[in-house]
């Protein structure tokens, strides 16, 4: 009987053990589901990050939103005037924004613009190449 009783015994340890081992396995192939993000980052081209920051820097501090709309005329032209004007005679937007060179599209308010030229001049290369990316949307 005593025989029985330790085969008996061994055989429970065994079989807890073994389901021990089984529910922890399965716990970490759960931690590792769990770590894989929901929504998986979906990767941008370079236009689209440079559009985003030209749109940034358009609504925020380059503070161009409070002249310029895109098909309306406010104390700026319309930015779907200035991307055809550019597009149309091969300007460059950013050689503007530095002074460079003068105005294309409405040269009679190029002194209400040399105001925020200090503004512009600020930014960096890629920033005002995003703004000219951000600008010239509205020409498509």
């Amino acid at each position: 009987m005593k025989k029985y009783t330790i085969i008996f015994r061994t055989l429970i340890m065994i079989l807890l053990i073994s389901s021990q081992m089984l529910v922890s396995c399965g716990k970490e192939e759960k931690k590792e589901k769990e770590e894989e993000p929901l929504y998986p980052e979906v990767k941008k081209s370079a236009e689209e990050v440079s559009f985003d920051l030209g749109k940034e820097i358009f609504e925020g501090r380059g503070t161009c939103h409070t002249c310029h709309k895109p098909n309306e005329k406010l104390v700026g032209p319309p930015l779907a005037l200035i991307a055809k004007t550019y597009k149309e005679k091969g300007g460059s937007i950013p050689d503007f924004l530095t002074e460079k060179s003068g105005p294309i599209v409405v040269p009679a308010e190029y002194n209400t613009m040399k105001a925020n030229f200090k503004i512009t001049k600020a930014l960096t290369d890629e920033e005002r190449k995003a703004l000219e990316t951000y600008i010239m949307s509205f020409g498509k």
